[in-house]
C-alpha cells in the first residue's frame, strides 16, 4: 500500500553499504522508520530528502512491518540548521528528545506541530536555546509528567507567593513550602515564565527576548524533572553544553585581550 505523508527526518543511520534506515515524524502516521534504499550515495534522489530535520512530503510502499521510501519533495530544507553548528545542535536535541519521548504507530499531531514550528523558528533565526526550552516543557506530558502551574499542587491556592517543588510535582503556595525542603522559590516573573513556556503557542515563543540567566534558570528546573522523574539524560545537550563552555572561553580570552 502506498502513503503519503508530511514528515520530518529526526534522524538517518546507515543499512549496510549503500541505504539509510530514516525515522520519520510524519502528521498523519506518527513516528515512522522507512528503509530508504541507496539513500547514502549522493547522486541519489533520496539522498537529499532523508538529511536530518529535511521537512518535505514522503511516499512510502507499506503492507506491514517496516516500509520503503520510493520518493519525497522538500518543503521546506532548514539550509539554517544545515549550515549553522547551534541551531543544528539545538535542532539534534529536539530530535533526539521526540524519538525517545513519542512511541511508533499511532499519529501524533500534536507533537508533530511542535516539532515543525520549532525547527521553522530556528531555521528562520530565533533564539534556538529559547525554542528547544519550549520543546521541553510541551513534550512532557508524553513522559508521562504534568506538572502542577495553574495553582498549588498541594492545596489549590491561585493565590500568595509560589515555589517549585520536584517532589510534589508543581508550584508550591507559601503556605505549603513545609511540604518539601529543597522547594525552589520564584519571582512572580519566573512563575509567569514557567507558566508561559507550558502553555503557550509556539509562534509567541519565538518573538521573546530571553536574558541568559533567564534561560539558565528555566533550563535548570526542565532539565531537572526530565532527569529525576524519566532518567532521561540526552547525549546531544551533552555537545550544547561542550558548544557553551567553547563560547565561554572565547569570550572570556577576547575580553582579556
Amino acid at each position: 500500500m502506498l502513503h503519503k505523508w508530511e514528515g520530518i527526518v529526526l534522524k538517518a543511520r546507515a543499512y549496510g553499504e549503500s541505504n539509510k534506515i530514516v525515522t520519520l515524524l510524519t502528521r498523519e502516521a506518527g513516528k515512522v522508520a522507512v528503509m530508504a534504499r541507496g539513500a547514502k550515495k549522493p547522486t541519489s534522489r533520496l539522498a537529499g530528502i532523508t538529511q536530518p530535520f529535511m521537512y518535505g512530503l514522503y511516499l512510502v510502499q507499506r503492507t506491514t512491518g517496516m516500509g520503503t521510501l520510493q520518493q519525497g519533495e522538500h518543503l521546506n530544507a532548514m539550509r539554517t540548521l544545515q549550515t549553522d553548528i547551534r541551531a543544528t545542535a539545538y535542532a539534534s536535541y529536539i530530535g533526539e528528545l521526540v524519538d525517545r519521548l513519542v512511541e511508533e504507530g499511532e499519529p501524533q499531531p500534536f507533537a508533530f506541530e511542535v516539532v515543525r514550528q520549532a525547527l521553522l523558528a530556528i531555521d528562520e533565526g530565533y533564539d534556538p536555546e529559547a525554542i528547544a526550552l519550549f520543546v521541553d516543557w510541551k513534550m512532557l506530558p508524553f513522559a508521562g509528567v504534568q506538572p502542577i502551574l495553574h495553582a498549588c499542587a498541594s492545596c489549590g491556592a491561585a493565590d500568595g507567593e509560589f515555589a517549585f517543588s520536584f517532589a510534589q510535582g508543581g508550584f508550591l503556595c507559601h503556605r505549603c513550602y513545609y511540604h518539601d525542603p529543597y522547594i525552589i522559590r520564584l519571582s512572580p516573573t519566573q512563575l509567569k515564565l514557567i507558566r508561559m513556556f507550558y502553555m503557550m503557542p509556539i509562534e509567541q515563543v519565538g518573538k521573546l527576548d530571553l536574558k541568559p540567566q533567564t534561560k539558565m534558570f528555566i533550563k535548570k528546573i526542565v532539565t531537572t524533572i526530565y532527569e529525576e522523574q524519566t532518567g532521561i539524560r540526552l547525549k546531544s545537550r551533552n555537545f550544547i553544553e561542550q558548544l557553551d563552555k567553547m563560547d565561554g572561553a572565547w569570550h572570556t580570552n577576547n575580553s582579556e585581550n
